[in-house]
């Protein structure tokens, strides 16, 4: 077997899909081209390049096979060696822009400085919704950064996964209060629609 040799489906796992093994296999093209004589020397012998693309495969399944194939072209062009699993998993923490994502900073300023009611914002994509309000807006304006932000990129980097799975996020639009009702609104009609009117400020 030839060191460039690639990983198959079978000997990857039925766990990942095709698109990540061809992801991974890429990018070891890439490598191998960038890095030729570092990276003969690393995975000069076939057998160690097949167990060296079992592991990254496991070490980098969570990201999108997009992430991995970019995060490596621009590994190549700004690095002198060999990049490592952790270098290739910070360059692929920061490839959100592929989806429409920005990045952990930028959301988390957005969430701080959008005005009330949240729902009303114009959002640059409604990951940065969601995690705020999952972090609570209330804690984003009144607590300090070194306390509040690693709750919110907590939050948001989860969001970001399901939103690079290809779930679709939507903020929700909070219905209006009918303008002509037809009947008078009874006491607990009326308590029902305040209360949902407050909620609404607060979303």
């Amino acid at each position: 077997m030839k060191p460039h040799s690639s990983v198959s489906p079978t000997a990857a796992g039925p766990s990942n899909g095709p698109d990540l093994i061809d992801a991974i296999n890429q990018m070891f093209a890439e490598f191998e081209l960038a890095y030729h004589n570092q990276y003969h020397k690393a995975y000069g012998d076939p057998d160690r390049l097949i167990l060296a693309k079992k592991y990254w495969l496991e070490c980098l399944s969570d990201f999108h096979p997009l992430q991995l194939v970019t995060a490596a072209r621009r590994l190549v062009k700004s690095q002198d060696y060999l990049p490592t699993i952790s270098t290739m998993i910070r360059a692929c923490e920061q490839s959100f822009d592929l989806f429409g994502l920005p990045s952990e900073w930028e959301a988390y300023t957005e969430a701080c400085r959008a005005p009330a009611p949240k729902h009303l914002h114009t959002w640059s994509h409604p990951a940065v919704y969601f995690a705020g309000k999952a972090a609570d807006w209330y804690l984003l304006a009144t607590e300090p950064e070194d306390k509040v932000f690693p709750l919110f990129s907590y939050y948001y980097k989860q969001l970001c996964e399901r939103v690079m799975r290809g779930e679709q996020l939507e903020v929700p639009m909070v219905q209006a209060l009918p303008e002509n009702p037809s009947r008078p609104l009874t006491y607990e009609e009326r308590q029902n629609r305040l209360k949902d009117l407050r909620a609404s400020l607060c979303v």
